[in-house]
């Protein structure tokens, strides 16, 4: 009998016996953490597929994973860790237990990175840059920065911060930045051969019963990550191969400016309307091609 424990905004979570979980994936989609009215057929089978394919890449490297087996389509078993919602209780004696930040790797100037550097929040020569950079550069070395996933909006934090939310000690968070970046560097090297690049994209870790650090929840799609076609990039344009132009959709016919006035206000906020059915169906292809893509033909 399994027991549904939480319901997120593109995936629901079971409890299905000692010590597992149970990921059913979802054909929502999820934009400024508002899920649009319109399911996205198929979607659910990419992400599930996909995640599958990067937790059993990466534990052939040697790397630990809380990946038990693919049940079907859209259904993923799991390993449970516990979950702290009370950080006050995790210190640096805990185990077996889910750190409760989001890691997030960067490799060129787009997103909120770019946002931020041009509104002056981030100094680009920290970055690496002698020059103030021109949206889609290459970034000199990789950025990586934490988010409170307890935060409604994604607050970024300061290594002291984020050590001091998640008990984790200055080498466990070195350690889990190299995990990350090694991550990263077998992620490009796969998908080059299918002409992606691998922009961005953010993990979730555990410590298991000895504090060493486990891959949980799910990366390597195109919920938690930002792609581009390779050829394009090297001829100096910029295709992007993720749900950007959902987001872009919605800043286009004024959507993300009427949600941002309102949440800087602390107001009611606007609900967020339907995609048209072009814009579904073109999303829909999207997911299937890079399910193939990413998995290199493993899942069509």
């Amino acid at each position: 009998m399994k027991k549904l424990i939480r319901k997120g905004e593109v995936k629901e979570v079971y409890e299905v016996g000692k010590g597992s979980l149970e990921f059913v994936f979802t054909d929502n989609i999820s934009v400024f953490n508002k899920i649009v009215p319109n399911e996205i057929p198929r979607k659910g089978e990419s992400l599930c597929k996909t995640s599958s394919y990067w937790l059993e890449e990466i534990e052939k490297q040697g790397y630990k994973t809380h990946f038990q087996k693919r049940k079907d389509a859209r259904l993923m078993e799991v390993k449970r860790y516990e979950v702290f919602e009370d950080h006050d209780k995790i210190d640096q004696d805990r185990t077996d237990y889910k750190i409760p930040l989001e890691f997030i790797s960067r490799h060129f100037v787009t997103g909120s990175l770019y946002d931020r550097i041009k509104k002056g929040k981030i100094d680009h020569k920290e970055l690496g840059f002698e020059e103030e950079p021109v949206y889609g550069d290459r970034l000199p070395k990789p950025f990586f920065e934490m988010i409170n996933k307890s935060d409604e909006h994604d607050r970024r934090l300061s290594v002291d911060e984020a050590l001091s939310v998640s008990g984790l000690n200055r080498d466990e968070f070195d350690e889990i930045k190299e995990v990350v970046f090694k991550i990263d560097e077998l992620i490009q090297s796969k998908v080059e051969n299918n002409d992606l690049l691998h922009v961005e994209g953010k993990k979730e870790f555990a410590l298991d019963e000895n504090r060493d650090p486990v891959i949980v929840d799910t990366f390597g799609t195109i919920d938690e990550d930002r792609w581009w076609v390779k050829s394009d990039y090297d001829d100096g344009n910029i295709v992007e191969m993720s749900k950007e132009f959902v987001i872009q959709h919605y800043k286009d016919i004024g959507y993300y400016d009427e949600l941002m006035k309102a949440r800087e206000k602390g107001g009611e906020e606007p609900p967020i309307p339907d995609l048209p059915e072009k814009i579904v169906d073109r999303t829909s292809d999207l997911y299937l091609d890079m399910m193939e893509r990413l998995t290199d033909g493993k899942f069509r």
